[in-house]
């Protein structure tokens, strides 16, 4: 994700042709589900004016390729195919954000000729800036075969190409940051990356690998909840401390003493949002829509549900976003049944389903969302019927543009950050913390569940509740016009 400005973390969407420029956004435009040919059609047209007069955004955006050559879930099972989804500089994953320079580096790092991939992963860099590979590659050869400190970060280059790409920024920043400092104690750091294709078997099966490389003293990662779930059972089995930047379901806490997040858990979006339904719009009913299938989206919903009722609110209706879902029917049937508020709590597969709510609600009700709807699309399919919505997510720039953490965002990448950046940043804070008071595994998990452990974050903080979930409150954020994006609308912070 790239966030170019809006003055605001995801919006930084300046099309330009120069590879340069920071795309915050996650731009992908899907058909719309249904008869919503519309849509569809409208989708494709912009998605053909981006492709030619905005190169850049659709190269670095992930648009175009979605990762290196992997092997397929079922021809994985450990052993080689695994291996072609881990990389610490000796090959390639995120090929949409390839140059000669950054092969050549690869090659020369895997043949541990280190001073040439310096030289070549530094000249890939001043072509493109903003690719987070590159630069954990580098910070990794300027290391060669010192002695370093070991993590690793599991990102869903396969899945979610946008959303990998922000994580991997804030992971490469604090790299970075510690590495220039010094290090860790004298002793620089290392990243190995990973790609699990947001896939839970995938997941499970990286977990193993890391759980079983002595080398690796704690994991970033890993994106979804449902997949962050699946890779979590094998981190507390094994005794590897992991930090979920993005992972919110209410399922991961407490999961175990070797589980914790960056990220704040539903319990604090969903508590946040209801609030802001009863308290500031002053209205009782809401209709909710969300997928089933989705551990987040789930677990996001029953805590809205669960805030709104104990305290004097109501769900009139909710909708299953997947299937069949016919957004004229189900808006109209929310209205019927008394809706006054339309609460979105889509997960990043159902996101063109919640965006079919928003064109047929066409601002008629007031709108409320979760952070999976923080992206570009919101702003460009949704355009001025999405005017007003209101989401709850973890993190935004404008709230704190002065920092040191934004400061160095804007000259490492040439823009602007969003939350999964800010939140990937403090993960990997943490473990740096956590690293400096005793390097091992079972010393990062003490370290991290002690009751007085403080790391220094993107703005805030670090510190982790008993259940190892983020002590941390959201930040709402509004849709308004504006011209920090080509959509003409960006995300503002509510005070």
């Amino acid at each position: 994700m790239r966030l170019l400005t809006v003055r605001s973390p995801l919006l930084a969407l300046k099309l330009e042709s120069s590879q340069k420029n920071l795309l915050i956004f996650n731009f992908t435009i899907a058909m719309s589900q249904g008869n919503e040919t519309k849509i569809l059609i409208f989708s494709l047209a912009i998605t053909g004016a981006i492709i030619g007069g905005g190169g850049w955004w659709a190269y670095n955006s992930g648009l175009i390729g979605a990762g290196g050559d992997k092997t397929p879930i079922a021809a994985t099972n450990g052993g080689e195919g695994l291996q072609t989804r881990l990389s610490n500089g000796d090959r390639l994953l995120v090929s949409d954000t390839t140059t000669p320079q950054k092969q050549a580096g690869i090659q020369a790092l895997s043949a541990k000729n280190y001073s040439e991939a310096i030289t070549n992963f530094e000249a890939s860099l001043k072509t493109i800036q903003n690719d987070p590979e590159t630069v954990i590659y580098l910070n990794n050869a300027k290391i060669g075969n010192a002695q370093s400190y070991t993590l690793a970060v599991s990102v869903p280059i396969g899945g979610n190409i946008d959303a990998a790409k922000e994580m991997l920024r804030g992971v490469a920043q604090a790299q970075q940051s510690v590495n220039d400092l010094g290090g860790i104690n004298g002793i620089p750091l290392k990243i190995l990356i990973a790609d699990d294709d947001n896939s839970p078997e995938i997941a499970r099966e990286i977990a193993g690998e890391f759980a079983n490389n002595r080398d690796i003293l704690g994991v970033v990662g890993h994106f979804g909840s449902d997949t962050t779930q699946a890779a979590a059972q094998v981190y507390q089995e094994k005794g590897l401390p992991m930090i979920s930047p993005t992972s919110t379901s209410v399922e991961l806490s407490g999961v175990g003493d070797y589980i914790f997040r960056s990220v704040p858990s539903d319990r604090f979006t969903g508590s946040a949002i209801a609030r802001y339904q009863l308290d500031t719009l002053q209205k009782q009913k809401a209709a909710i829509f969300y997928n089933p299938q989705s551990n987040y989206s789930q677990s996001l919903k029953e805590v809205v549900n669960t805030d709104l009722l104990s305290q004097g609110g109501e769900v009139v209706a909710e909708f299953d976003l997947t299937g069949n879902f016919n957004a004229n029917n189900a808006v109209t049937e929310a209205k019927n049944k008394g809706a006054e508020v339309l609460i979105l709590l889509s997960n990043s597969e159902t996101l063109d389903a919640a965006l079919q709510v928003v064109r047929v609600n066409g601002r008629s009700l007031p709108l409320l969302a979760g952070d999976s709807a923080y992206t570009a699309k919101t702003l460009q399919i949704g355009g001025q019927n999405a005017e007003g919505m209101v989401l709850a997510i973890p993190w935004h720039i404008l709230a704190a543009p002065n920092t040191p953490f934004a400061k160095m965002a804007g000259q490492l990448w040439g823009g602007e950050v969003n939350w999964r950046t800010a939140m990937s940043y403090d993960a990997l804070q943490a473990f740096i913390a956590a690293l400096n008071q005793n390097p091992t595994r079972q010393g990062v998990q003490q370290a991290l569940s002690d009751r007085n452990f403080l790391g220094e974050g993107a703005s805030q903080k670090i510190r982790f509740l008993p259940s190892g979930d983020r002590n941390q409150a959201v930040q709402l954020v509004i849709i308004e016009p504006g011209n920090r994006t080509s959509f003409g609308y960006e995300f503002v912070p509510i005070q």
